[in-house]
């Protein structure tokens, strides 16, 4: 498996937080349709902003969900004009997990 992370921080990006949960039903339905081997999708909402975490199969998919967040970033809320997110990505070495859903 592959993990990508994307740290919102700085201008614009508490406001891209609440836009990304006010529309969360799109973002979902995006990632699930867009990103091949898609495992799981996470939004954090952070102090200063937002932190989104993707789990794919391959390094393809979190390639893929890195273009679709862009493309969706750019139609949706490219009026916050938010700085570049700082991705970190790589192969997952330990997982675990549950069949829990976050509590909203």
């Amino acid at each position: 498996m592959y993990a990508m992370t994307r740290k919102f921080a700085g201008k614009g990006a508490a406001e891209l937080a609440r836009l990304l949960a006010a529309r969360k039903g799109d973002v979902e339905k995006a990632m699930k349709q867009q990103v091949p081997g898609l495992v799981s999708y996470h939004l954090i909402q952070t102090e200063d902003g937002c932190v989104s975490f993707t789990l794919c199969r391959d390094k393809a998919g979190t390639d893929k969900s890195l273009s679709v967040a862009r493309e969706w970033l750019k139609a949706n809320a490219g009026h916050l004009e938010i700085p570049a997110p700082a991705v970190s990505e790589g192969k997952v070495i330990a997982h675990v997990g549950a069949d829990v859903a976050a509590s909203h």
